[in-house]
């Protein structure tokens, strides 16, 4: 069987854990993104997870609560240490090994985040689930992935969305909205598409890290895109 990409990272939204109204977190989801992941496990894939936390707490809120904006990203990373260990448990459940490294420090339930020790355990068979962000405030989730995608020497960064891929405008709003195969990452950044923030862009740009758009709902798509098909949307020179 052909495995066009063999170790990936999967950047995952809070909002997607939340299901359909993207808050709190769904068992349907979680159960279902399991079985996603489980599908490429099982055939040689090793995955690295990023986890957002938009549906416990975006940084970017935090003035509506008058937060100091550093504290409020130090409190969204906070939040995405509770998607990453309810993901591991569920990942857990139907028999995928899996960690949780944290860039916020060692605790009594999540591990200290290290290059050398994410690699170790990517080797020996684990899924590793990255919490924190990049462990600094002012950086997206999105940033943390290519990050987390760079340092594990990923061949690709994925990021499930709820649109099967990177459009020339929002295509909720306008119905001539155009979806692309392919685009690449100076097109991106000069047409200011919201696919990712500007700093995962350039980041990846200056990496020649490639990445992919996708949707997260629709089944197979995972096991699809990591088999060289044509799913979402690739983002690379």
């Amino acid at each position: 069987m052909d495995i066009h990409y063999r170790r990936v990272l999967l950047k995952l939204s809070g909002e997607a854990l939340g299901g359909a109204n993207g808050i709190g977190l769904d068992p349907k989801m979680l159960a279902f993104i399991s079985r996603e992941v489980k599908k490429i496990r099982d055939i040689g894939v090793e995955v690295g997870l990023v986890v957002g936390a938009g549906n416990i707490f975006r940084g970017m809120e935090s003035t509506e609560f008058a937060i100091d904006p550093i504290q409020g990203d130090f409190i969204g990373m906070e939040a995405t240490t509770i998607n990453a260990l309810v993901v591991k448990e569920a990942l857990s459940f139907i028999g995928i090994k899996a960690m949780v490294l944290s860039l916020l420090g060692e605790n009594k339930i999540v591990d200290n985040y290290h290059r050398d020790k994410a690699l170790k355990y990517i080797a020996q068979g684990y899924t590793i689930i990255f919490a924190g962000g990049t462990g600094n405030p002012f950086f997206t989730t999105d940033t943390a992935a290519v990050l987390r995608g760079l340092e594990l020497d990923a061949d690709v960064v994925l990021k499930a969305t709820k649109v099967d891929g990177v459009y020339s405008a929002d295509p909720k709003k306008d119905p001539h909205a155009q979806r692309y195969e392919t685009i690449s990452y100076q097109d991106a950044l000069a047409q200011n598409l919201q696919v990712m923030d500007q700093t995962a862009l350039v980041l990846a740009k200056e990496n020649r890290m490639p990445m992919v758009v996708f949707e997260l709902f629709r089944p197979d798509a995972l096991l699809d895109l990591v088999r060289g098909k044509s799913v979402g949307t690739l983002i690379t020179e």
